[in-house]
């Protein structure tokens, strides 16, 4: 049996299986082989070389995904000026097309992919590109139009059956592997996992031995993503296009909704794409010299001074000896900092190496 068939017969099986605490362990233990056989999958693929060649550029690099024909192409043209191919028919983009969105000194490169289908993450319709360079962004804008908002659900399935978890935070599961000495569970909080089907979840991916420590109440999908560890934590935004054309009811709360054709909503959805990417702005000031306030650096919020010596030259990052800082992130301005330091918004750093 193909490792798709058996995919599919778990499945099924979780499917027609009711869940309540009787079952938790079983179902435990088939959502754990699921993954595994679905990581198997990727690798697989991987292999193959299913990926899209895509340079990055810019300060982040923001994906729109979609159903074919739901105004991917219209929307990046009428963002960035790009040239991406607009037709009347499915699937008139074939591959990614790039383009450059730039807002308050930030350079954002928007990547136009080719339309998703449901099965993507089986590998219907490109779907393993697709996923792949998803993975690798720092933002994903789901669009759909007024007609096919069921189209938002379908999206969110296949990224998440590709490993992709959109809004989400890490699971603070940490699982340290031991020689012998069996599981050995403990919890900062109240658990509705039994040690049972946790213990079952580990033994499916051969851990017999090891000390975990659980710092939520963790479900079990979230519990295998813990123990897995290769999920992607992502931001994501969904985008309704064409609304000068329908504005249909029952729209997620979340959704912008906008017209590319009739540049509806535009500066918003540029706007919502900046904050959704946390960019903070860093001032740089030679030593000795002066501070270029109207030519900030453009990094993502959580960075360190390391991230910025890479940012600007291997060498400075090779050859850092230290920095120092004027701003929130400091005690006191011009404080010697290390390599380490995370930056915070507005900050002035002065490097030495």
């Amino acid at each position: 049996m193909s490792i798709q068939e058996q995919i599919k017969q778990i499945e099924e099986e979780i499917k027609n299986t009711p869940y309540n605490k009787a079952t938790e362990h079983h179902i435990g233990r088939l959502k754990a082989k699921l993954a595994r056989l679905r990581e198997e999958a990727e690798k697989q693929s991987a292999k193959k070389g299913q990926a899209f060649a895509i340079k990055k550029d810019g300060d982040a690099t923001v994906v729109l995904v979609g159903f074919p024909s739901v105004g991917k192409s219209s929307l990046l043209n009428a963002l960035t000026g790009a040239k991406s191919e607009v037709g009347v028919y499915d699937f008139t983009t074939l591959k990614p097309v790039p383009g450059m969105l730039e807002h308050k000194g930030a350079k954002i490169q928007l990547i136009d992919l080719p339309g998703i289908v449901e099965g993507a993450s089986k590998g219907r319709g490109r779907g393993k590109e697709i996923i792949s360079a998803v993975r690798n962004s720092d933002l994903v804008v789901i669009i759909s139009d007024p007609f096919n908002l069921h189209s938002i659900e379908v999206i969110n399935r296949e990224l998440y059956n590709g490993g992709i978890r959109l809004n989400q935070k890490p699971p603070e599961v940490y699982v340290k592997k031991r020689d012998r000495g069996g599981v050995k569970i403990t919890s900062t909080t109240p658990l509705s996992l039994d040690e049972q089907t946790i213990i079952g979840v580990l033994k499916e991916y051969k851990i017999h031995n090891a000390e975990v420590l659980i710092r939520e109440d963790v479900t079990l999908d979230r519990l295998i993503d813990g123990i897995l560890r290769n999920r992607v934590y992502i931001p994501g935004l969904i985008v309704i296009n064409k609304i000068d054309l329908y504005q249909p009811e029952n729209i997620p709360d979340s959704a912008i909704l906008v017209s590319a054709e009739k540049r509806i909503n535009l500066d918003l959805l540029t706007e919502k794409i900046y904050e959704k990417l946390d960019f903070i702005r860093v001032y740089l000031k030679p030593p000795g010299g002066k501070v270029d306030f109207d030519e900030p650096l453009i990094i993502r919020k959580g960075m360190t001074v390391g991230d910025v010596c890479l940012k600007l030259h291997r060498d400075m990052y090779d050859n850092f000896r230290y920095a120092k800082v004027r701003g929130r992130s400091v005690k006191f301005d011009g404080q010697r900092v290390g390599i380490d330091h995370v930056l915070e918004d507005g900050d002035i750093l002065t490097i030495y190496a």
